[in-house]
């Protein structure tokens, strides 16, 4: 059972090192991907004693706040979100993701909104009419079965590709997060989002022995080595310099 916590937050729109902000509708992610870098440090900073994956807390105020922060705001990139999904399930009912785009689709900043959801399709109406945003799709592997595995609460890779057309057919600057690198065959990750995106990141997984006992129980200790997300990494730019896609390596 999912605890589900509607609170008042403080701030929305917030510094980040890798983008100018970073903005999250909520706490927690109910994905409860397995290799998730918020699931270190998330439940401490949130009080919560729940597992990662099984706790959300809904910022209410959050499209409020954003109204009274970005008047006063300097201009800069807006990365929607950093360590939550912003379209996972409770944004169906709490569209708070939606009325914070709402909200910044009046001011000129640029978005980058990442996510693993084909939710994110609902807010066409607001992004295409957006100047300077890039949509863009996690993808850590081509394999659904093994997406499963590791994103129990995402959707699955079929769908997010089906999303990605739609985003893409939109005129949208579209985006595939390839990280971290699972099981997979690369050829055909690049032949499905081949046409699909404008570029693409490529990272590892860079915290193993904090889910070191789930790839063990899997008998998949072998898919942590530096041997095996090398060879990925050599194999995936092979395949999108052929295909003539822009990427960037992130390790």
């Amino acid at each position: 059972m999912v605890k589900i916590s509607e609170v008042q937050a403080k701030s929305i729109l917030n510094r980040s090192k890798i983008f100018d902000y970073c903005l999250n509708p909520y706490t927690g992610c109910t994905h409860g991907c397995r290799y998730c870098y918020a699931g270190l440090f998330m439940r401490r900073y949130s009080g919560h004693s729940e597992p990662w994956g099984q706790f959300v807390d809904i910022k209410l105020n959050a499209p409020e706040l954003l109204r009274r922060q970005l008047p006063r705001a300097r201009r800069g990139t807006v990365w929607i979100a950093s360590v939550c999904d912003p379209y996972q399930p409770v944004e169906t009912r709490y569209q708070l993701t939606r009325k914070c785009l709402q909200e910044l689709s009046r001011y000129n900043f640029p978005i980058f909104i990442q996510t693993k959801s084909d939710l994110v399709v609902r807010d066409l109406d607001i992004l295409k009419d957006m100047a300077e945003l890039e949509v863009g799709f996690s993808m850590a592997t081509d394999d659904d079965r093994i997406a499963a595995l590791f994103e129990p609460g995402a959707p699955s890779i079929t769908r997010r590709l089906k999303a990605l057309e739609k985003i893409k057919k939109s005129n949208i600057k579209t985006f595939v997060f390839i990280g971290p690198i699972l099981p997979q065959t690369p050829g055909r990750l690049v032949s499905q989002i081949r046409g699909l995106v404008d570029r693409v990141f490529i990272d590892r997984l860079n915290y193993l022995s904090y889910f070191i006992n789930f790839y063990r129980a899997h008998d998949m200790l072998a898919y942590t080595s530096d041997d095996f997300f090398n060879r990925m990494k050599d194999i995936l730019v092979k395949e999108l310099e052929k295909s003539e896609l822009a990427y960037e390596l992130i390790f």
